[in-house]
């Protein structure tokens, strides 16, 4: 307790890290309040319909994305996830497309103006996506927007849920570039942790109701979920070491190199994208349907289904070689220790040890993706064998624990790296604090 309490006190005293810390907090604190801010011409009393209609299927894993605003029917109901999806579609484009491929090249002004392409893209998937709300808002019954507002409704609402995700969006965007960690996804963090206690609260109701019996399985289920976290953690943080022995050189009078040492490989180098983009991707044909279930849209929407398993599970898979094909670059790292004098033994330098390279990652990313996919459908698993709430059950898988999971190990990362820069003890005495940022980095 007196080295955790000593801990915090040497945060604080860096001001860069404690400013980061206030500024990412603050911004943090304005999207949770902004979630509570009902849509004009809504009236609240008439959203039991809507709040009980997120309790299960499709619509409850996306008011678990955005803490609860989609119930509420908040100016935030569609949180971050378009922008997600343009995303995603930008991408994609960045490698079917030459002339996409060949502006992402030209560097920083190459970003700028990808970035910008999807922050158009994000407003015309947010308008798509705003209407298929009102239509759904308005099944709800006649009485839940107000007949004095229903003229200019359709309008006022698709402007404001825009007008709402982009300003989502620009709050990530600063906890990026002036706060601590990675603003997109802290902001996604933030709202699955929002409905973290309501979760606990609804599956002991549920189970307390059952007697010892229930409350047996609840203990059970909570030692399930720490057995999650820690293998959570551990395929976050798995790697594959590659020895790497460094030529001797000698420079006067004095012999550099020599030395062995180890290329560490990701097991998971694309972190939690891959199940933020397979989630994105399932959310997408809901547009058509008006964020009404069943019929076709429960292949996209029950995770308690089969099919659905399935389906998400290659999204997953084919998520994770296409994104760790994005960030990772052998041909560069090899580049890198042909520069350094550096070679792996039996192979020989250049291209030969960049294929060598790319063959371990694809090797390893094969078994990680599976892990993942197998992770992303776990929720659905326990689900049927425990008959959880969902609410509770998201919590179990990648949807939500291995987001939450990654951006805390991440964010912590960031903290012990300001405290060892300025010569003070890590955050743990057991050894360094490895996140998914330790080779590369992921949304």
């Amino acid at each position: 307790m007196k080295k955790f309490v000593q801990t915090l006190k040497n945060i604080w005293s860096i001001e860069e890290l404690r400013n980061k810390i206030t500024f990412t907090l603050l911004l943090i604190f304005i999207y949770r309040v902004g979630s509570f801010i009902v849509l004009p011409g809504i009236d609240p009393n008439q959203l039991g319909g809507l709040n009980n209609s997120t309790k299960s299927g499709m619509l409850g894993l996306l008011d678990a994305f955005v803490g609860g605003a989609f119930h509420k029917a908040s100016i935030f109901a569609l949180g971050i996830m378009p922008y997600i999806s343009a995303s995603i579609f930008m991408q994609l484009m960045t490698i079917l497309v030459p002339q996409m491929a060949k502006i992402q090249k030209e560097g920083e002004s190459g970003r700028k103006k990808i970035n910008q392409w999807t922050r158009y893209l994000t407003v015309i998937v947010t308008a798509f996506q705003a209407a298929a709300y009102i239509t759904y808002l308005k099944s709800l019954g006649p009485g839940t927007v107000l007949v004095a507002y229903q003229t200019y409704f359709w309008v006022s609402t698709v402007v404001i849920l825009t007008v709402g995700t982009l300003f989502v969006m620009w709050l990530g965007e600063k906890i990026t570039d002036k706060g601590l960690g990675n603003g997109t996804s802290i902001i996604i963090m933030v709202g699955i942790l929002a409905r973290l206690p309501q979760a606990f609260i609804q599956e002991w109701d549920a189970r307390s109701t059952r007697g010892a019996g229930g409350l047996l399985i609840m203990l059970i289920e909570i030692l399930f979920f720490i057995a999650v976290i820690m293998g959570i953690i551990m395929l976050v943080q798995g790697t594959r070491k590659v020895p790497v022995n460094y030529a001797k050189q000698i420079v006067g009078n004095r012999q550099f190199g020599g030395a062995r040492n180890f290329l560490p490989l990701k097991v998971n180098a694309s972190g939690v994208m891959p199940i933020i983009f397979a989630q994105a991707i399932l959310f997408l044909p809901t547009i058509f349907t008006s964020f009404k279930e069943g019929g076709w849209a429960q292949y996209f929407t029950d995770h308690t289904k089969l099919a659905y398993m399935i389906l998400y599970s290659v999204c997953v898979i084919a998520f994770t070689f296409l994104y760790t094909a994005l960030i990772f670059n052998p041909k560069q790292m090899a580049d890198e220790l042909k520069r350094n004098n550096g070679f792996i033994p039996g192979v020989k330098p250049g291209q030969p040890t960049a294929d060598y390279i790319g063959t371990i990652m694809d090797r390893i990313t094969l078994p990680g993706a599976v892990l993942l996919a197998l992770v992303g459908i776990l929720p659905g698993i326990f689900q049927l064998v425990f008959g959880m709430t969902q609410n509770f059950a998201t919590f179990f898988g990648g949807t939500s624990l291995l987001i939450m999971v990654g951006v805390i190990l991440d964010t912590l990362q960031q903290i012990e790296t300001q405290l060892l820069m300025r010569q003070y003890d890590g955050l743990m005495s057991s050894g360094r604090i490895q996140g998914r940022q330790a080779v590369t980095s992921g949304l």
